[in-house]
């Protein structure tokens, strides 16, 4: 009764933080709901956040990342001398209430989470809008649209710069600044695709992204899309139309992956293009090596010398980042999260796209 009253505060904070949770978590069932929510209060809400936040050219959701991360040391640091200066029962206390305020600010930026994005996840997404469902795939289905990737990137190859070593070589800052249209094209063919696009944010310490395995990340809270700059930038155009993607209100990570595709492979630049090409013929050609190897090294063995200077430096750079510590952590805890949000699939969900791919394309080749 003492610890109630001593941190009467926090316990309010955590009993609203449980509140909220428990609404969202008996309400997420109900998809009319979600539907209503996610387009009257949180897309309006992370845009209005978006405008403002893009008025700065840095990340603003980075620069929050290494805030938090300086007061987490902190609080910790400070709690820790708290303790050490009480004794007896005064420590035990003090104790308790560094943890309750640790958990009532932890459970408060996941309210955020699922308020913000997690509502969305359980609103309609692009297949339920567009009405373009994945179907399940045939082998020489996924064999003709694999190889028509292949011809589409081995067209739209000689129209990227590329170094010394023949490695794709466009100006990342061009890439970033072009984001802006890349779902111009496409927003004509899915409406409800429609955004005021902002552009994508480079991350300042992209190397950790690396570590931990991702190319890019959309932060609900700032309304901003970050993405990797330290990846090979072959895939940047793709990785920049997969965040705005997100932009949208899709979360669905296949989704997302598929849209990236098809809006870089439509907007009309040609940087976008390859990219979008050359990231579905990944998807599509790890598919197809898993079924079929001798199909797929035919399709593979025939790509000009550029296309497969950029698949060895793609290889190259991310066998680095292989099986490290940070990144088995990092995988294991966003598969977590992806389930978390309705995501079954967990990180396997990425294959799906695979899917979307074919079915969209089987008939348009």
């Amino acid at each position: 009764m003492k610890l109630l009253k001593t941190y009467k505060k926090l316990h309010i904070w955590l009993l609203a933080d449980l509140g909220l949770l428990a609404a969202y978590w008996l309400c997420r069932g109900n998809r009319a709901w979600m539907n209503a929510l996610a387009a009257h209060v949180t897309a309006p809400l992370r845009r209005a956040i978006g405008r403002i936040c893009y008025r700065v050219d840095f990340s603003v959701a980075e620069a929050l990342c290494v805030l938090l991360v300086v007061l987490a040391a902190t609080y910790v640091v400070w709690s820790v001398i708290a303790v050490i200066r009480r004794r007896g029962h005064g420590a035990l206390q003090r104790a308790y209430g560094a943890v309750l305020g640790a958990v009532c600010a932890a459970l408060t930026i996941y309210v955020g989470f699922c308020f913000l994005l997690g509502i969305d996840s359980y609103a309609d997404g692009f297949q339920e809008k567009s009405g373009l469902y994945a179907q399940p795939v045939a082998l020489e289905d996924l064999q003709a649209v694999t190889a028509y990737f292949a011809r589409q990137v081995a067209q739209t190859a000689p129209g990227v710069a590329r170094d010394e070593d023949g490695v794709f070589a466009e100006d990342r800052r061009a890439i970033l600044e072009n984001s802006v249209r890349a779902y111009d094209a496409l927003e004509e063919e899915y409406p409800f695709l429609a955004f005021d696009d902002t552009g994508v944010k480079p991350v300042y310490f992209s190397r950790f992204l690396s570590a931990l395995d991702f190319t890019g990340i959309y932060c609900p809270f700032t309304g901003e899309s970050n993405v990797n700059v330290d990846s090979p930038a072959s895939m940047l155009p793709a990785t920049a139309a997969h965040e705005l993607a997100h932009q949208r209100g899709i979360t669905s990570e296949q989704e997302c992956n598929f849209l990236a595709i098809l809006a870089s492979t439509t907007c009309g630049d040609e940087v976008y293009a390859y990219s979008g090409w050359l990231s579905g013929y990944i998807y599509l050609g790890n598919a197809l090596y898993r079924v079929d190897p001798e199909a797929y090294w035919a399709i593979r063995s025939a790509l000009p010398e550029t296309v497969q200077a950029d698949l060895r430096y793609q290889n190259e750079y991310w066998d680095q980042f292989e099986d490290k510590a940070a990144q088995k952590v990092s995988n294991r805890v966003y598969d977590s999260f992806l389930k978390g949000y309705g995501q079954e699939l967990g990180l396997q969900s990425y294959g799906t796209v695979v899917d979307l791919l074919v079915t969209y394309y089987k008939d348009r080749i």
